[in-house]
């Protein structure tokens, strides 16, 4: 069993408890959180031990591993203390706000042998795994374009921000939402490393953009088109969807149903001429412990395994993380230019 505790008990903190608490490798035996409210809860109603200092939670409970869910400004301090205390880290996204302390963090891990992982579950869902999968084979033949977007309603009015929404803690639209649109084009095509035409919007919120729209150039020399925007009441949640073109055809994915369009069949995969629709329930596994989506189960399943088996490398380690911390700075710059 792996010896596991959590820091931040807000959202993703109490979804990843829920998770870990049925995980049948994890023995789930301590969290952290800064809400006396929020501890009070945990000690009446849960076997856990209860700290409001995580240093002293690493320092007497043992630990395996870590899962890091605070608000992004605290993940350099404690990841670099849980590495430095041979604990294997879960973080979640953004990996930082400081790219330059990710790539500290990046080669502490690698120099401890210590497994690592942020929090970027649209690697751990079927759709887009199967678009990787897809283009991979050369399904689509030479690719000339892609668009990657994610829209939602997290801020539709002045005044109405959260941790998220301040520069100095959350990030913004950039770091909480493009983040994770950014990383899933890394994960499906390849990585970017070039931006243009960079426009980062102020919409309702006074520190930080809601809005970001960017032309971004990949390593392969494809050029494509990132769309986001995180003051859109036309989702109910948070909707990403990316776009691939090709000489051979289209596919178009979201969390939910992959769309391929082809100009002639594919026998190999029993693909034929014209559109073939695919659904994430045709797709993907079934998890033990499905909350919020099969995904969250997913990215917690492939950490404790590799933490299980000592193997570092990962789906979503801090070294891919880490591209998407470095085209964050690329496209403020380039906004700041333009």
């Amino acid at each position: 069993m792996i010896r596991t505790g959590i820091i931040g008990l807000g959202k993703m903190g109490i979804s990843h408890c829920a998770i870990l608490g049925a995980h049948p490798d994890v023995d789930l035996v301590s969290v952290c959180d800064s809400s006396s409210l929020v501890l009070e809860g945990f000690k009446k109603y849960s076997r856990f031990e209860c700290f409001n200092d995580y240093k002293k939670m690493i320092a007497d409970m043992n630990l395996d591993a870590l899962v890091i869910a605070t608000p992004t400004k605290f993940h350099a301090e404690m990841v670099s203390h849980a590495l430095n205390n041979n604990v294997h880290v879960f973080c979640e996204k953004p990996f930082s706000l400081n790219a330059e302390e990710g790539r500290q963090l990046t080669a502490l891990a690698k120099r401890n042998n210590l497994v690592n992982q942020v929090g970027y579950h649209n690697r751990f869902i079927a759709t887009f795994m199967e678009v990787k999968r897809i283009l991979e084979l050369n399904v689509l033949g030479d690719l000339y374009h892609f668009v990657g977007e994610s829209y939602g309603p997290v801020v539709l009015k002045e005044k109405a921000g959260t941790w998220r929404s301040e520069k100095g803690q959350g990030g913004g639209c950039l770091y909480d939402y493009a983040s994770h649109t950014i990383d899933l084009i890394h994960f499906v095509l390849a990585r970017p490393v070039k931006v243009s035409g960079t426009q980062l919007k102020f919409i309702f919120s006074k520190d930080v953009e809601d809005a970001v729209y960017s032309n971004l150039t990949l390593e392969t020399g494809l050029g494509g088109h990132l769309s986001v925007n995180w003051s859109d009441d036309t989702h109910r949640k948070m909707a990403t969807q990316i776009t691939v073109l090709g000489k051979k055809g289209k596919i178009i994915a979201d969390a939910t149903e992959l769309k391929i369009y082809l100009k002639e069949d594919n026998k190999a995969l029993g693909l034929t001429r014209g559109w073939t629709v695919k659904n994430i329930v045709d797709l993907s596994d079934i998890a033990n412990f499905n909350l919020r989506g099969e995904e969250y189960s997913f990215q917690l399943d492939h950490f404790i395994h590799a933490v299980k088996t000592k193997n570092i490398t990962n789906r979503s380690s801090f070294e891919s993380a880490l591209v998407t911390d470095e085209l964050i700075n690329q496209l403020i710059g380039d906004n700041s230019n333009n």
